[in-house]
């Protein structure tokens, strides 16, 4: 979008057209977290990381990024499906393996709940509820329905109006003990060019040790070749997309500006996208040629303001 600004030049008003960045994809009419929230900050001109070729040597570069979104002919299409409520929707106790460090209120969960992989997944069962009346987000993960109730293995709750981290040590439905929701990929911000936001990624290997603005980690080593939980990784700006589609160039200029951040463990160089009918197959296949040799570790510690906020400087 464009704003016109008044400029004085010579003691006359003139106007000055000033091009601002496109406001962000909302979901359900809410910004998933302030502008200023460390997901939706620039990381193009950070250094990299002193351990960056470490970790990539650990993760491994000679494959390429696989989208774990998209159609599936067979079942359940890929994703993280994201199920909207509001206030009328009738919340429900969830009982939780980890109940010490899950926020322990009544969650708006139900028969129209979504839940990644579908009820009867012997998956992860993420389940990422937003209610749009309060702006709030609701997250669980390994979310069953057990005899008429509700349990998971952990969950957490967070104001999209808030920039405010969970307590140092805590996980989430998230090994990082971060929000889920700001790290998919929306075919909708996709669709309208607005990706603004880094987006969540995992590997099979990683350190017992978190980065902020990530509160918790679930490593196998205490080598510090291994990335942390919350580490993030840049696309070099060299990278050349050309032969790519128009809705992939979108995706690698948003992770040349704000990349991908190392959220949980599981399959090398898998990012993850919302449930969506409409991601198109072209898009998918595209994305899969994205070569993980381009990318690089940024050093985010610069932008942290508080160690218990995800406000950047």
């Amino acid at each position: 979008m464009r704003r016109v600004l008044p400029v004085v030049v010579l003691g006359l008003v003139m106007p000055l057209l000033v091009a601002l960045p496109a406001a962000s994809a909302p979901v359900a009419g809410c910004r998933v977290f302030p502008a200023s929230s460390w997901w939706n900050t620039s990381v193009r001109g950070l250094p990299v990381h002193a351990r960056s070729r470490a970790w990539l040597r650990t993760i491994g570069t000679d494959g390429r990024l696989h989208p774990d979104f998209g159609p599936n002919p067979g079942g359940v299409d890929y994703g993280i499906p994201v199920t909207v409520v509001d206030a009328e929707h009738r919340r429900v106790r969830v009982r939780f393996t980890y109940a010490d460090e899950s926020d322990r209120v009544r969650y708006p969960l139900g028969r129209d709940t979504r839940i990644e992989g579908g009820h009867r997944s012997s998956g992860d069962r993420h389940a990422i509820v937003v209610d749009r009346s309060a702006c709030r987000l609701y997250e669980t993960w390994a979310t069953r329905r057990v005899d008429g109730r509700w349990r998971a293995g952990s969950g957490a709750v967070w104001s999209l109006r808030s920039n405010d981290l969970r307590p140092d040590g805590w996980t989430s439905a998230d090994a990082a003990g971060l929000p889920i929701l700001p790290g998919l990929l929306r075919w909708r911000e996709v669709r309208r060019n607005r990706i603004d936001h880094a987006i969540r990624f995992t590997v099979p290997v990683t350190r017992r040790a978190h980065l902020w603005p990530a509160r918790h980690h679930a490593g196998s080593t205490d080598a510090v070749s291994a990335p942390p939980m919350g580490a993030r990784f840049r696309l070099r700006a060299s990278y050349d997309a050309s032969d790519l589609g128009r809705y992939a160039r979108r995706v690698v200029r948003a992770m040349k500006t704000y990349g991908l951040v190392l959220a949980d463990n599981g399959s090398a160089w898998y990012f993850q996208g919302e449930r969506n009918a409409h991601w198109p197959s072209r898009l998918v296949a595209d994305l899969k040629e994205i070569p993980a040799s381009a990318f690089v570790a940024v050093d985010t510690s610069s932008l942290r303001v508080d160690r218990d906020s995800m406000e950047t400087r």
